[in-house]
């Protein structure tokens, strides 16, 4: 169960202070999934948790937003050689100024080396269009819809949900919104 079927095993290391103080108290490893069922896009509140999980868990330790608010970065070691399985909130640039050069062996086929790896696990239940937003409100303008942007400029109709990444261009902001909208 705790290498969900893997010849390894993976160890999160949270950088949260409710988490990290929970961890100290407790006297024996704890073993824990994410907090979202496989396949569906990762939860980035308490909130999210409780839509996923509901009734499926006892309860929810709420340590607000994510701050980070992308997967966790996968790191493993091969041979003496330092991988990055799965991209995510910790970078490769700054992971390679701990460890020197890495290797980054995405995987997305049926057979994974580590969580979310799957080409469907990040993907939403809802049809998503990339694309020049005013095009594509002609096409779906009666549908209901709604649009995640990256700038404050956008005159649309106002009938679209406008959901923007972040209001001053700022990636790490940005990846923070990704998952929660």
């Amino acid at each position: 169960m705790v290498t969900s079927g893997l010849d390894r095993v993976g160890v999160r290391v949270p950088n949260h202070s409710l988490t990290l103080d929970l961890l100290s108290q407790l006297n024996f490893p704890l073993a824990a999934p994410s907090a979202n069922p496989f396949g569906y896009i990762s939860p980035t509140t308490a909130m999210h948790v409780e839509k996923q999980l509901g009734t499926k868990i006892p309860y929810i330790l709420d340590g607000g937003s994510c701050e980070v608010g992308l997967e966790s970065t996968i790191v493993g070691e091969e041979n003496g050689e330092i991988i990055i399985y799965r991209l995510g909130g910790l970078s490769v640039d700054e992971i390679e100024t701990v460890v020197g050069k890495v290797s980054v062996q995405l995987n997305q086929s049926s057979n994974p080396k580590a969580p979310g790896q799957l080409k469907s696990h990040y993907a939403p239940k809802k049809p998503v269009y990339i694309g020049n937003l005013n095009e594509l409100q002609k096409q779906y303008f009666d549908k209901k819809i709604g649009a995640i942007v990256f700038r404050n400029d956008i005159k649309l109709n106002e009938s679209i949900l406008i959901k923007n990444l972040s209001s001053t261009k700022n990636y790490q902001e940005a990846s923070a919104n990704l998952f929660s909208f």
